[in-house]
């Protein structure tokens, strides 16, 4: 390889990076920079103060977590509100792998592109509007009550929302409902990678539709699945909070609260940003062991990482 050769590939090498080094900025500022946050959990902070004239309590906040009974006892409700809504959203997470193999059986273009439009915009909508829509569908004075009442089905309004009854399978249809036309593009992607001539070869051997999805269609998509599978489980204890946010009251408080939403009532409503804070890191601790641990066994496993 000559001395021109080396500088060509060092230049083109050099250049590349230079198109990333925005992203690699933008990805320090947006998920390393915060960390620096993590400091306030040693520290019993009280708003407005600077952190330097606050006192430094070290594991303070950490051991808290653990001699406090009911502390220990609202922790273990948390996470069994987080657990269950978890372990549903993994029990669910082949929805969008079905319908993006019954989309993509859609002969009729038209017809196909409609279809994943509308239930790819949901996703778009914000948690604040799903629920100004569950709220006239579903609220005691809502749609649903009303009709119901008229037709004399029933005698008293129906409390959906203003109950803890079924909250987490509530919780579970409502997010199925936003993502799941967003869940299948990458889906799609991967069947619309799938060489043609795989199809082509089946049907000459006499495969019908349903044999060509069960011996080529699922098992080329399944790697793609199981590495969102994994992802899934590495986030285990991560749920968002926007859309318990939105959803809790006072009557389902206890059944909807999951860690993310545990962590922001303590922080602003209960102003012990510390302790929140504490929380938070040791979420994300537990995310990263979580993380290795679904990476050695996918390597494992398939023979292949994910990290």
């Amino acid at each position: 390889m000559t001395k021109q050769h080396l500088k060509k590939k060092s230049t083109e090498s050099f250049t590349l990076f230079l198109l990333i080094v925005p992203f690699l900025i933008l990805c320090f500022l947006f998920a390393y920079f915060p960390l620096y946050g993590w400091i306030y959990a040693f520290y019993d902070y009280k708003a407005p103060l600077k952190l330097s004239q606050c006192d430094f309590v070290g594991l303070k906040w950490f051991k808290t977590l653990f001699s406090n009974p009911t502390q220990v006892k609202q922790l273990l409700t948390v996470l069994k509100n987080t657990f269950a809504m978890s372990f549903l959203g993994i029990l669910t997470s082949f929805f969008p792998v079905l319908f993006a193999v019954f989309l993509n059986e859609i002969k009729c273009k038209p017809f196909k592109n409609v279809v994943q439009t509308l239930t790819t915009l949901p996703n778009f909508i914000s948690w604040t509007l799903v629920y100004s829509i569950a709220f006239c569908l579903f609220a005691p004075s809502g749609m649903l009550s009303s009709v119901l009442i008229r037709l004399g089905v029933i005698t008293e309004p129906l409390r959906i929302l203003d109950s803890a009854d079924h909250v987490w399978l509530q919780m579970i249809l409502w997010s199925t409902w936003k993502g799941l036309g967003w869940g299948a593009i990458m889906y799609l992607a991967g069947i619309a990678g799938i060489d043609q001539e795989l199809y082509e070869a089946a049907s000459l051997d006499g495969a019908g539709r349903w044999q060509r999805i069960k011996n080529i269609t699922i098992p080329l998509i399944m790697p793609t699945y199981f590495v969102m599978l994994m992802l899934s489980i590495a986030n285990f204890l991560n749920n968002g909070m926007d859309q318990y946010f939105v959803f809790q009251n006072s009557f389902n408080k206890q059944s909807i609260q999951i860690l993310d939403l545990y962590t922001y009532n303590i922080g602003m409503t209960g102003k012990s940003l510390s302790l929140a804070t504490a929380i938070g890191m040791m979420k994300s601790c537990v995310s990263i062991v979580l993380l290795t641990v679904v990476n050695f066994v996918s390597k494992k496993t398939r023979g292949e990482s994910i990290l």
